[in-house]
């Protein structure tokens, strides 16, 4: 779905970001016939921020068409997927560089910018993956801690800035705590930083934020500034086992970012991704179903009367008061997984949204653990 498409389905559902669940939005999920991943029944796997209802059906019939060129590199189908993401960023093809995950292109823009003691600044805490692996090969990553309602500390981040430093990541939604940046202020931030520094907005998110004209940092590589940006076919699509995602950015960074490039993709997820940016009732539906999950497990939340952060993504971060190794343990009892220790809010867990079954599993388990 095109950005501008997006936006104009937002405003036309109705969508907004006081997260009051809308019933013609549930009316709209439900009445989609879709094939949903098949559940355990016993288990509800809410600890990696997956969409279970994914792949769609549509994606599904094209990858098992694609078998038959499975045994070809993927340079004979890439060319097509590359003018499609193109088109719908409203960018030149020498502004993408397609990688295996979005994790991949997080990784390589870390060995490009921190390899040999290149300074990295990021919130804390955040998504890792580019920070610890740019640590391997000699990076330095100053970590700000988020602010009182668990946002970046924009001003701290800024004031880090120094002339070692080669990369500020900005996860926007925030990976864990699923805080938004005012977008004016993200703006006016990657603007400013830009002109210092390499600045790197992960939208692996994006596409949950429910504020219809919600900007991509897309629009600063479009006027040719120093900024790159990520994008996933993961979290919204339903294809985080398939591995592909994209970066954005100005054709001479890009291609500097493309020799950094190790897994890449494989036939079938090429296929998928071409599939999928054209499958807008899925995409619409994920978005639907997303929101009604999430506004259970507000609900539960609240009958609990248990601290959280209303979320921009799919998954909610919330108080339990216990430590998060002990929850995970004893949610596992009940056949939930929920997430990881996320440091320094060991008192914190972060729960996906899953399927409305997975949703009565975790509400019956919190509350016999929030008991015990």
């Amino acid at each position: 779905m095109k950005n501008i498409d997006r936006r104009q389905w937002l405003k036309t559902a109705g969508l907004s970001s006081s997260f009051t669940f809308l019933g013609g939005l549930s009316t709209m999920a439900m009445d989609i016939s879709i094939s949903t991943t098949p559940s355990l029944n016993t288990v509800a796997k809410l600890n990696s921020n997956e969409n279970p209802y994914g792949p769609s059906k549509a994606v599904r019939k094209r990858i098992t068409s694609a078998f038959d060129t499975a045994c070809r590199y993927p340079s004979m189908v890439f060319k097509p997927l590359l003018e499609q993401i193109a088109e719908k960023e409203g960018v030149s093809t020498k502004h993408i560089v397609v990688t295996g995950g979005s994790t991949e292109g997080l990784k390589a823009v870390g060995l490009t910018y921190g390899m040999d003691g290149g300074e990295i600044i990021a919130a804390d805490p955040t998504f890792q993956s580019m920070m610890t692996y740019a640590e391997n090969f000699g990076a330095y990553v100053h970590r700000v801690p988020v602010d009182s309602k668990m946002g970046h500390d924009l001003e701290e981040m800024e004031r880090r800035i120094n002339s070692k430093t080669n990369l500020i990541f900005i996860c926007n939604p925030n990976n864990p705590t699923g805080t938004l940046l005012d977008k004016k202020k993200l703006k006016d931030f990657c603007i400013s930083a830009s002109t210092k520094t390499m600045v790197f907005s992960d939208e692996a998110y994006y596409d949950f934020i429910t504020e219809p004209d919600y900007p991509s940092m897309v629009e600063l590589v479009k006027e040719n500034m120093n900024v790159i940006v990520s994008k996933t076919f993961s979290k919204v699509y339903g294809m985080a086992g398939l591995r592909i995602g994209y970066l954005v950015a100005r054709p001479d960074i890009a291609k500097r970012l493309q020799k950094n490039i190790m897994a890449f993709t494989n036939v079938l997820a090429i296929e998928a991704a071409k599939e999928a940016l054209v499958d807008d009732e899925f995409y619409k539906f994920s978005i639907a179903k997303n929101v009604e999950a999430k506004n259970a497990i507000y609900n539960t939340l609240n009958d609990l009367g248990l601290e959280y952060i209303e979320s921009h993504t799919n998954f909610v971060f919330f108080k339990t008061g216990r430590l998060i190794d002990e929850m995970m343990r004893e949610m596992e009892k009940e056949n939930v997984l929920i997430g990881r220790p996320f440091p320094p809010f060991y008192e914190w867990a972060r729960i996906s949204t899953g399927t409305m079954e997975d949703m009565k599993l975790f509400d019956k388990g919190l509350r016999k653990v929030m008991r015990s």
